[in-house]
């Protein structure tokens, strides 16, 4: 079921003169605004890897993720019901989250014809009882995701775009022990960060000290100055 959240940067991204939910080449699209397509994707984005793959092929793709960098979470006894309790979640994310998903999206972006949009939200989740408990498995279930401001957008078209992210006091080159201080990120995710920008062509692989792989970026002289 589309979440309210969904709804919410439809209308953001396109206004009552645009066209939404319009059937394109045989898929769904969530609005077209001009001769662009624009999808809104929450979950991840390797499901939409081969989807925007044939689109690029004769279209311009705007994608949009939003992370959640505030989040409010509302229970509730039920659906609709009053509600118990507010509170704000430990949980934050930020813009190198991005990269989590990309890991499954670095085959199709960057393209030519590929904008992606990613949002740093405040959002409200509002949750309800699990229907039925099963061991290990969680005692509510989300009923419903809600916009409640766009704290920052950043767009990526080209490889270097990711690059940016990167903070220029990191050394050159660097592994991914150095890229989770610069980051601050724990180093699975400085993995994943390492290995979108060798994927997308930001950085390249130059050799090891230990069993450490050595990186560096591709706009080091650009930086630099």
């Amino acid at each position: 079921m589309e979440t309210s959240l969904h709804q919410q940067l439809k209308q953001l991204y396109a206004d009552e003169h645009d066209r939404r939910e319009v059937s394109v080449d045989g898929y769904r699209i969530d609005a077209v605004v001009g001769e662009q397509l624009i999808e809104i994707q929450s979950a991840s984005l390797g499901a939409l890897r081969e989807k925007v793959r044939t689109l690029l092929d004769s279209h311009d793709v705007l994608v949009v993720k939003p992370l959640a960098a505030r989040k409010l979470l509302v229970k509730r006894a039920r659906r609709g019901g009053k509600v118990q309790s507010r509170r704000r979640s430990p949980l934050k994310e930020n813009i190198y989250n991005v990269f989590y998903d990309l890991v499954h999206f670095v085959d199709v972006f960057p393209h030519p014809r590929l904008t992606l949009h990613v949002l740093l939200t405040e959002q409200e989740e509002h949750r309800i009882p699990a229907r039925k408990r099963r061991w290990k498995s969680k005692d509510y279930r989300v009923e419903d995701r809600r916009l409640v401001s766009v704290l920052e957008t950043h767009e990526f078209r080209e490889a270097e775009d990711l690059a940016a992210l990167i903070p220029p006091d990191l050394p050159q080159p660097f592994t991914t022990e150095h890229l989770a201080t610069a980051t601050d990120q724990p180093r699975w995710m400085a993995q994943k960060i390492a290995y979108c920008l060798r994927k997308t062509g930001a950085a390249t692989m130059v050799g090891k000290t230990g069993n450490a792989l050595l990186y560096e970026l591709q706009d080091v002289s650009r930086r630099a100055a």
